[in-house]
């Protein structure tokens, strides 16, 4: 019969107490399960536990038992604890990529909640553009994204959680500046366009040509955003990807499907962990709450 940590923790309740009665009553057994279960476990060991029948003092073995049991079982119930502590999403670790629209507008009211309630969590976020977050799912380095739709639906799953409106953005300067009412795609024209990889990604036929025809691609909207600034050109971002600036200008854009869907992204087929999940509803929680989804679409 193979020594179990049943018995283990019999004998170390019977070698504290000092006495089988009591530590039958501790543990919920009979005095005589507990002997059969001392009894197994000397057979096993192939010596005595105690000196005398008293179950007072330890034979050398005894002590040597006594101290690895403990240990041992110290150990599988500090691991049991972990594993149900995980479970309720209260330790843990996870990576997750995000747009960096989200990362410095979002993700701080997200993690202040979040973290709040689960200090032994740890987090790992990386911002990246969208097409950077998917591949970052496909090739598996992070277990959550937050993005625009993916490319590639058979691979990343995706569940959308707000609508991000475009935007033309240009330097206080430029002409476009000044216009009334929405601008349309045919005013650009003239205007050297900055293609990034939200405008790559826009629906609009229209548009879609524009960032296409761009000799210029910038990925980095602080560089981006640098260069609209300096009135080198301009360029289309969603609305939560400019913060306010004096020296930039916002203007709406005239058209349908001018908006990039935002939303959680992971491999398709798994099963989230439960820390990912819990992060998922929050991030859900913090959208629906904070009104963002109106003021953006």
């Amino acid at each position: 019969m193979a020594l179990t940590l049943g018995q283990l923790r019999v004998f170390l309740e019977v070698a504290d107490l000092g006495n089988i009665k009591d530590a039958a009553e501790k543990i919920g057994r009979t005095p005589s399960a507990v002997s059969m279960s001392l009894k197994q476990l000397e057979e096993h060991l192939g010596g005595a536990l105690f000196e005398t029948d008293r179950k007072t003092t330890l034979t050398s073995l005894g002590e040597y038992v006594l101290t690895v049991a403990r240990a041992e079982v110290r150990g599988f119930d500090r691991s049991v604890a972990a594993v149900h502590a995980f479970a309720r999403n209260e330790i843990g670790r996870l990576e997750i990529a995000c747009v960096p629209s989200v990362a410095t507008q979002l993700m701080p009211i997200v993690l202040n909640t979040f973290l709040a309630a689960r200090p032994d969590i740890e987090l790992d976020v990386r911002d990246a553009d969208s097409e950077s977050v998917e591949l970052a799912i496909e090739r598996q380095r992070v277990e959550l994204g937050i993005a625009g739709r993916p490319a590639n639906a058979g691979i990343v799953a995706f569940t959308p959680v707000f609508r991000d409106r475009f935007v033309l953005v240009c330097s206080a300067n430029n002409p476009l500046a000044r216009t009334d009412g929405p601008v349309h795609a045919s005013e650009l024209g003239d205007a050297r366009f900055i293609a990034n990889g939200a405008s790559a990604r826009m629906q609009d036929p229209e548009f879609q040509e524009i960032s296409r025809a761009s000799r210029l691609m910038v990925r980095n909207v602080t560089s981006l955003l640098a260069l609209v600034r300096a009135d080198f050109g301009v360029t289309v971002l969603p609305a939560l990807s400019v913060a306010a600036d004096s020296a930039v200008c916002c203007r709406p854009l005239a058209g349908d499907d001018l908006y990039r869907e935002v939303g959680l992204l992971w491999r398709a087929g798994r099963a989230l962990s439960p820390v990912a999940e819990a992060f998922s509803d929050a991030f859900r929680e913090t959208i629906a709450t904070s009104g963002i989804d109106a003021l953006l679409a």
